[in-house]
């Protein structure tokens, strides 16, 4: 393991077998050291994965990435976000909504990309460059854009297909 930027409460954080901490990333259960967190697991990295240099993985809930994931350069993950509904109060002080995060097995997350608080990446993802994954994305697909959309899916019976699975 490189150099980290912060790590935060290692009790709430589980790395797997054979898996690579880039250079410069931040890994954190919770906001502050010492916080007393939900789950026992709030952060849980598979075997052999790869994080690329300068990403973030801030878990306040669940964050948990399968097996055989890599990421590029400068991913951040999260499972939390900032209200703003009130514009009388500071967004600092408002409420934080939680909502689970899932990277499944063997998918690649592309360089930059943020995923964000309720993100379902199945099996076998490619999440391209810059993309911002909000929602679900089934597996076998590869998923483009701010917020990311599938272009691509595999089909057993015919291989690679061009645009969304139908349903």
């Amino acid at each position: 393991m490189w150099p980290h930027t912060t790590i935060f409460n290692e009790r709430y954080i589980s790395v797997g077998r054979n898996t690579l901490i880039g250079k410069d990333v931040a890994l954190s259960a919770g906001m502050v050291p010492g916080q007393k967190c939900l789950n026992d697991v709030v952060v849980s990295i598979g075997d052999r994965c790869l994080i690329g240099r300068a990403s973030g993985i801030v878990g306040h809930l669940s964050i948990v990435i399968g097996n055989d994931v890599w990421t590029g350069h400068h991913v951040y993950i999260t499972d939390q976000n900032h209200d703003y509904r009130d514009v009388t109060v500071p967004i600092s002080q408002q409420s934080q909504p939680e909502r689970a995060v899932s990277i499944g097995d063997n998918s690649w997350i592309g360089h930059g990309s943020v995923i964000l608080p309720g993100a379902e990446i199945g099996k076998h993802v490619v999440i391209g460059a810059n993309s911002v994954v909000t929602g679900k994305i089934p597996d076998f697909s590869v998923a483009v854009g701010s917020p990311a959309r599938v272009i691509r899916h595999y089909r057993p019976e015919i291989g690679w297909v061009d645009g969304e699975p139908s349903h």
